[in-house]
């Protein structure tokens, strides 16, 4: 039996320490277990993934239990030995355990939707309950597993309740709780001073480093990471040297650089041959559709077949890919093309997410009628916020009557209730006779995959491949209803994923896990055609306004794919990594100031295999930090905003203006 008596009362303490780290373990042997395929597979890297795995245990425990330090340390004698603490004492106890088993099932529930522990995406979580809450009801069986809980927590504390009574009737002096707390503190301390998110960075697999992470830890150090300072974290080139690298990539035959002389104030007017067009636009945002779901890119399963034909009557772009791996990110990088930003979206940074160079001011200052249009409720992520301040009207689920919702779950409306009611939307402007331009977010292809019965041949919440076969099916009734419509000849549809099904990988940024399918379909304007450059969803909003031969001035980081000598790359990142990929190379930026660059071949590729160059291209690396750099100090000075009228001025050149920037 464990002897911890000499610890006095403080034997409690060590003893939830030691379950902890019991619980830990399974729970990092169990994941394990799980992925064993995807991490290393060398046993040479378990002694560092436990011992990293026990320090960050360690760290959360230290922190988690401050509460009980205080009332070890300060509970006089007299009330220590009370039957009624003593009670409330061991239902604590029992209360404790029943959390710990609970953040158990969580994390297996977590990793099987994104294969990370706990982070910034569970702090999100909190904030939006019901949504979240709902939709775990609908994917798992909730309340089976918290009953199963209950028999688990009473066999664990059983197990415990003789050294637990013991402890309960100890004696220890002031002088003696004292001691043990400054310890305690003296622990705490270290930790707060040595201990953050980069001991796990040693291991170049990421599922290893997810592994030898704590859940818990995670959550709560993604509260301080949820918003990432670039100068801060990030590695960076002289601001001139920077400068110049990102107008010599954006320029090109048909834009003039506004003000050469103002450090990073890229705005150019845009001259867009031909005479300017007033198509509408329906800019369709499909949930979770990865590239390796369409049977254009090799998927056998038959679940795409209107996409598939799509694809030959459309602009389709094979070397597409997100920024990111959530909605938000997605909608940042189409709405506002700009690269993604470290921490969280631009979306949700309330306070900061509007009046800014987007898509949708630059149509209704054009004259259209912009909707941005979704199938949930547009709270969530901010995305009403951010939509309305930045030159969109909002169309959500509480705008459709629910009478006429056919179908509804978790996350919203079916597809097809939101191309009823886009419908809808679209005679309404007709009428009116003014153009317009919606940007539809769907929901139907998101856990819990379910949608109405009896549209396809695969049985409502199945899984993925179900609800990637309705995705399909809404898309096609939607079409065909469109062609019906007396707008139909004068409309581009655009139909693109938010990002893919799923993010994580063994490295930090796997870019198959960014490559998504767009297609731009107008049977009486586009010509169908495949598009292989590279490109990203920060190229949307430009290629659409150059089909459209519209001219307008632009602070986008994005180029037109249609027009000759543009970049052919694609800007890629998460919440920590930042990348852009070109040619064979991928250069990623990571905190700390550290660099990595990895070479690509087709096979590598498809392989997802990675291999660190031993000699770096310094030259893509630069622009790597040029867009990252340029982009952050935009932002954070307001420089894309909307409304200013004297943006960023220097009256003595940019080098006053670089010295200004370097002496802060």
């Amino acid at each position: 039996m464990l002897n911890l008596t000499r610890f006095y009362r403080f034997q409690l303490y060590f003893l939830l320490y030691v379950l902890l780290i019991i619980i830990s373990l399974v729970t990092r042997i169990g994941l394990m277990v799980w992925y064993q395929s995807e991490i290393d597979s060398s046993i040479s890297i378990y002694p560092a993934l436990f011992l990293i795995g026990w320090l960050y245990d360690t760290a959360f425990y230290l922190y988690a239990s401050i509460p009980l330090i205080f009332i070890l340390w300060l509970t006089p004698e007299k009330i220590w030995h009370s039957k009624v603490f003593q009670l409330l004492m061991k239902l604590w106890v029992i209360i404790s355990i029943y959390i710990l088993c609970f953040v158990v099932v969580s994390e297996f529930i977590f990793w099987d939707e994104f294969q990370v522990r706990f982070n910034f995406i569970s702090v999100d979580y909190l904030v939006y309950r019901k949504e979240v809450m709902d939709n775990i009801q609908e994917s798992y069986p909730v309340f089976t597993l918290l009953i199963l809980m209950l028999p688990v927590t009473l066999m664990i504390f059983l197990s415990i309740n003789k050294i637990l009574e013991k402890t309960l009737k100890v004696n220890s002096s002031f002088s003696q709780r004292t001691v043990m707390t400054l310890a305690l503190f003296v622990s705490l301390f270290a930790v707060f001073k040595g201990v953050d998110q980069s001991q796990h960075s040693l291991f170049e697999n990421n599922y290893t480093k997810e592994l030898a992470s704590n859940g818990p830890y995670q959550f709560f150090a993604s509260f301080r990471n949820n918003e990432l300072e670039y100068t801060q974290f990030y590695q960076e080139i002289d601001n001139l040297k920077a400068d110049k690298i990102i107008r010599n990539s954006l320029k090109n035959d048909y834009s003039t650089f506004l003000y050469p002389d103002q450090l990073f104030n890229i705005e150019r007017k845009i001259d867009n041959p031909g005479t300017e067009k007033k198509l509408n636009v329906i800019l369709i945002s499909i949930e979770s559709l990865s590239a390796k779901y369409v049977g254009s890119f090799g998927n056998t399963e038959n679940i795409t077949p209107f996409l598939d034909q799509f694809s030959k009557e459309s602009l389709f772009f094979t070397d597409f890919y997100a920024t990111g791996t959530r909605t938000t990110r997605g909608l940042e990088a189409i709405t506002l093309s700009i690269p993604p930003t470290p921490g969280r979206s631009v979306v949700k940074r309330i306070g900061h997410e509007g009046d800014m160079w987007s898509l949708g001011n630059i149509l209704k200052s054009k004259g259209y009628q912009t909707t941005f249009i979704y199938g949930g409720r547009g709270y969530f992520d901010n995305m009403n916020s951010f939509f309305s301040q930045n030159g969109y009207d909002i169309v959500d689920q509480n705008d459709i009557p629910e009478d006429e919702t056919k179908f509804a779950n978790a996350w919203g409306v079916s597809d097809e209730d939101l191309y009823e009611e886009t419908l809808k939307q679209a005679d309404r402007a007709f009428k009116k006779q003014k153009p317009f331009f919606f940007h539809l977010m769907t929901t139907s292809n998101h856990r819990p995959y379910t949608y109405p019965g009896n549209k396809i041949d695969i049985p409502s919440g199945d899984g993925r491949e179900g609800a990637v076969k309705y995705t399909d099916f809404a898309i096609k009734r939607f079409i065909n209803w469109s062609k019906n419509k007396p707008w139909f000849k004068n409309t581009l549809f655009v139909v693109l994923a938010d990002h893919c099904a799923g993010s994580a990988g063994r490295e930090n940024l796997p870019i198959k896990k960014y490559h998504i399918p767009l297609w731009i379909y107008s049977p009486e304007h586009i010509k169908p055609q495949i598009i292989a450059t590279r490109s990203g969803q920060i190229d949307v909003a430009p290629t659409l306004l150059g089909l459209l031969n519209m001219d307008y001035n632009s602070w986008f980081f994005g180029q037109d794919i249609l027009k000759p000598n543009n970049n052919g790359m694609a800007l890629i990142g998460n919440y920590q990594y930042l990348g852009l990929y070109q040619n064979t190379t991928l250069s990623i930026l990571k905190p700390k100031k550290q660099t990595g660059q990895y070479l690509r071949t087709a096979n590598q590729l498809s392989a997802e295999i990675n291999q660190n160059l031993e000699v770096q291209n310094l030259e893509l690396l630069e622009k790597t930090m040029a867009y990252y750099q340029s982009s952050a100090y935009a932002l954070k000075n307001r420089l894309n905003s909307w409304s200013a009228k004297n943006k960023h001025s220097v009256k003595n050149g940019t080098e006053e203006l670089y010295n200004k920037v370097s002496s802060k």
